[in-house]
């Protein structure tokens, strides 16, 4: 879970342009192998809460309205667990 809140964190505040965030950009970002991040990519565009954009150089993740509410409710569980000194 941990890592799936970096990767749409990173897809929502440091895309390093409009169009989004690279593969490459979001290995360095998550500290997680390729093939790792690409399953978890894959995921989560398919239940709706990344958009992919492809063009002749890369694949672009940028993250979807229902990713945006996603995180809200993920940081909001965080913050619930850690008041009761539970770490996620």
């Amino acid at each position: 879970m941990s890592i799936i809140g970096d990767i749409l964190t990173t897809t929502r505040d440091e895309s390093p342009d409009e169009t989004g965030a690279s593969v490459t950009y979001l290995i360095r970002k998550a500290n997680v192998s390729y093939g790792r991040l690409s399953k978890i990519l894959e995921t989560l565009v398919s239940q709706g809460l990344l958009e992919q954009s492809s063009s002749d150089r890369a694949c672009k993740y940028r993250i979807s309205d229902r990713g945006r509410e996603f995180l809200q409710a993920y940081r909001g569980f965080r913050e619930f667990a850690d008041s009761f000194g539970l770490r996620i």
